[in-house]
């Protein structure tokens, strides 16, 4: 059943790279005999890698001699290993390895096999409270393996995924899919978004998944290690959920590509119809269609967007046709991929009149002039008060120019009376005519420049100098010498020609009119567009953010900024990173909203004014003295004594925009999580974060927000809606970590998922 909707892809270049590729020895020939140095690939060697291997419209021997090659689990290892740009650590080595973390080499040749024990490789954690299911967690071996079949799926499978899906992709990103939204759909009328109920897969969707998988991929070994993943529960996929894309430890980073695959027949389904659609309705010039006549045509249109397990669905057609296709969607998911759809979310909305939540953000259909307003007449004034000022002070350095001009030449000329009184004459080694000649006739150009573009001043010259032509008569002409007649008349010509206005000013007058022509022209068009055109507005969900700040502890019940207690017995600066870490998440996670002046707000406001509030509790010092110590913008020593700044500026926040394709983890991590340094002495463990092998550590013990609230996050009542929360399991929990390591982990740019939660010590 599944093939009938899974097409088939444009083999034709893969098959010519195969047939090129098939008289290069197999790999796992290499595996006893490895080179001197092995190296991770790049990306055009990995792809020509598992290319050479597609063989009868099929991959062939991907775990045996791809996934166990120790290049490509070398480039996992890279991939894995999270670290600042600016200090990049050396680069790992098949020794290096192999001689702090595990053998490579011994990995490889399991793998190639298929002898991995994946029951050996992952550990249980129960809740303190012994409630709910235990976590399952891969130590970094099994990590390793996890990012290496992820990196042969995406080869295999990136190229195939339509335009439309998102998540689980390089620079296919939520911002990649709002930035679609607005730029590419007009005119929507109606939309749904499809919701899941919350549901794990079973072992008939991974029987599903596997036989999706079988469709490209010809390897037994393959695909059973991927139902003994599923089967040990490393790997899960929780539809519905609020996991998925956010970090968290519960959420295994092959699950993404995974869904990818799994909703790919969906995804070619909605392809077709689409194209379908398009067909059927074409788009037409509208200077085709009725002439000299404005007709507006808007075609029936639908567009998809998918965010691993968060569907959009658009139309610009009736809702009769919104609501077939819905059935044709709910029944397509039901019946063929064995998912259970929430029929209570998955409605039909008004795209003009209601918005609906997406991806955590609010949708909504608008006139392009609520995405662009016009000014307003107090900004106008505004804008005109500030040309008058600027006209004032071009004013002002024009005198200013012009009395250091004149008190120059008198200078000058002062000078040269008083040499030519005292020495009958000048006598220069050099001549200097020409330059002084060259500085005078530039002050002239400059000041009849100035006055022509002046036309009231050349209206009264010219009115002055033509006034009284009694030359004009015929019979006092004809009295007069012809010389005089002529110079006469070449002098008003001479007038008349540079100094008669009627030219300039109707040259203003025509500027004027242009002008005006073109703000009514404007006008009218947007008139037009604000009655024919809908664009997507999409903004931050203010109130919920306003509900996790109180939450959180943020504000009182007020609204107005408090003091983390919590938070007190970290280090200052620690303190700082942990505010700078949910404030930037924050405003990078809401960079493309329309309404992203109110985030900057709740950030520059409300965590500010926490953090400022926090330290000063923390030293029982006042307001003023914290912000006299650490200043607005929160600066504090570094290791080094030198003073840095990790929360945003105000500058830094106000010049914020949408320019970011990567896809912005949100805050649910770093929010939801607080890290609290052990007073006891206890021994130096290696930094759990991902081949890190400093020893120089400290132990943090794991605090979870909604165990200091004592709330369930379940309950959309106490907890706020749409936010997820670290599994309870690893509450107090222990984690060496290094300096750099904390210090990323504070700042939101690690998450729990870049960390061996495997190698977490107890202590009491």
């Amino acid at each position: 059943m599944f093939a009938n909707f899974l097409r088939k892809p444009r083999v034709a270049a893969i098959a010519a790279t195969a047939a090129t590729t098939a008289v290069k020895p197999s790999l796992f020939s290499t595996l006893q005999h490895p080179p001197t140095e092995i190296r991770p690939l790049e990306k055009s060697a990995l792809q020509s890698l598992v290319l050479s291997h597609y063989r009868h419209g099929k991959f062939q021997s991907l775990l045996q001699n791809i996934v166990a090659s120790p290049s490509l689990l070398l480039t996992a290892c890279h991939n894995l290993r999270k670290h600042a740009p600016d200090s990049p650590p050396p680069p790992l080595t098949l020794d290096s390895v192999s001689t702090h973390f595990f053998s490579l080499q011994e990995l490889s040749s399991q793998l190639a096999n298929n002898s991995v024990d994946v029951e050996s490789c992952c550990i249980s954690v129960f809740p303190k409270s012994r409630k709910g299911e235990a976590l399952v967690l891969p130590n970094l071996k099994l990590k390793v393996v996890l990012e290496a079949i992820r990196i042969v799926l995406e080869v295999i499978y990136d190229d195939r995924f339509v335009t439309f899906c998102y998540g689980g992709r390089a620079n296919m990103g939520r911002h990649t899919a709002i930035r679609y939204l607005k730029n590419s759909v007009e005119n929507p009328n109606w939309w749904f978004s499809v919701k899941f109920d919350d549901q794990l897969f079973q072992s008939r969707h991974v029987g599903n998944l596997c036989l999706m998988l079988g469709q490209k991929i010809d390897d037994c070994d393959f695909l059973d290690l991927i139902r003994r993943l599923f089967g040990c529960r490393v790997v899960s996929v929780n539809l519905g959920g609020v996991c998925l894309g956010r970090g968290l430890p519960q959420e295994c980073a092959l699950s993404s590509i995974l869904i990818n695959v799994y909703l790919n027949g969906f995804d070619k389904e909605i392809q077709e119809l689409r194209l379908k659609t398009n067909k059927e309705n074409p788009r037409f010039n509208e200077n085709e269609l009725a002439g000299s006549f404005s007709v507006f045509h808007k075609p029936l249109k639908v567009h998809a967007v998918r965010y691993l397990d968060e569907i959009l669905i658009i139309t610009s057609g009736s809702k009769m046709m919104t609501m077939d296709l819905k059935k044709k969607v709910v029944r397509f998911l039901d019946e063929e991929l064995d998912l259970k759809v929430d029929g209570q979310i998955t409605v039909i909305h008004s795209a003009v009149s209601e918005k609906i939540d997406f991806m955590g953000m609010e949708l909504q259909a608008v006139a392009p002039s609520v995405l662009r307003p016009r000014k307003t007449q107090k900004a106008i004034r505004a804008h005109k008060k500030h040309l008058r000022q600027k006209q004032v002070r071009l004013m002002e350095l024009k005198s200013a120019k012009e009395r250091n001009r004149k008190k120059l030449g008198m200078k000058l000329l002062s000078h040269v009376f008083k040499k030519s009184k005292q020495s009958n004459g000048f006598k220069f080694d050099f001549q200097i005519e020409d330059e002084v000649r060259q500085i005078f006739s530039t002050w002239a150009d400059e000041v009849v420049q100035e006055y022509s573009a002046s036309v009231d001043e050349r209206w009264e010259w010219h009115r002055m100098l033509s006034a009284g032509d009694f030359l004009s008569l015929r019979r006092i002409r004809d009295q007069l010498p012809h010389e005089l007649v002529d110079a006469y008349d070449n002098f008003q010509l001479q007038v008349d020609n540079y100094l008669k206005p009627v030219k300039a000013k109707r040259e203003l007058e025509d500027e004027v009119t242009r002008q005006e022509e073109e703000e009514e022209e404007k006008y009218a068009q947007r008139t037009v567009e604000d009655l024919t055109r809908r664009c997507i507005k999409v903004e931050a969900p203010i109130e919920l953010l306003k509900k996790a700040v109180k939450m959180v502890g943020f504000t009182n019940q007020m609204g107005r900024p408090r003091p983390l207690s919590l938070l007190m017995v970290l280090e200052d600066i620690n303190i700082i990173k942990w505010y700078a870490g949910v404030g930037r998440r924050w405003l990078d996670f809401y960079s493309c909203c329309h309404n992203f002046k109110k985030v900057k707000i709740i950030v520059s406001y409300h965590l500010r004014f926490s953090c400022i509030l926090t330290l000063a509790e923390k030293h029982e010092a006042t307001k003023r003295a914290a912000m006299s110590h650490f200043t607005k913008d929160l600066k504090v020593s570094g290791a080094d004594g030198t003073e840095q700044v990790y929360f945003p500026s105000e500058r830094e926040i106000t010049v914020m925009r949408e320019r970011n394709l990567s896809d912005p983890k949100p805050v649910d991590g770093a929010l939801t999580m607080a890290l609290i340094s052990l007073a006891s002495d206890e021994p130096h463990h290696r930094c759990t974060a991902h081949f890190c092998g400093n020893a120089d550590t400290t132990c943090y013990r794991i605090h979870l927000l909604q165990n200091h609230l004592d709330v369930n996050p379940l309950d959309d009542k106490s907890w706020v809606r749409g936010m997820g929360a670290i599994h309870d399991s690893l509450q107090r929990k222990c984690a060496p970590l290094c300096r750099h390591h904390i210090s990323e982990l504070y700042m939101g740019r690690l998450t729990l998922q870049d960390l061996d939660c495997t190698a977490f010590v107890d202590v009491d």
